[in-house]
């Protein structure tokens, strides 16, 4: 996303069209770490509009919410694909 300085996409397990973006937690957890996780949004069939999201738990954690956050950034393009297609198929029946 920084290289190209714009969300990064991705086709879902579903079919579906997503856009990402990072997530870090505003307070640390009881060990004093920052959570970082990312956001998925589920856009229509048009990509004009969403339609939903999913998330993932914490991928990364970090003593400060910038180094949660980079920690995030160092995933590769596969693991964010495998990411979001863990979150779809995690995601409540009927949704």
């Amino acid at each position: 996303m920084a290289k190209h300085d714009r969300a990064a996409a991705f086709g879902g397990v579903d079919g579906h069209a997503y856009s990402c973006a990072p997530y870090v937690a505003e307070e640390p957890d009881r060990e004093g770490r920052f959570g970082a996780a990312l956001l998925f949004i589920r856009w229509d069939a048009a990509g004009a509009h969403p339609i939903g999201h999913v998330e993932t738990p914490y991928l990364a954690f970090g003593a400060t919410a910038a180094e949660a956050e980079a920690r995030l950034g160092a995933l590769s393009l596969f693991d964010v694909k495998a990411a979001l297609d863990e979150a779809i198929r995690a995601r409540p029946e009927g949704w």
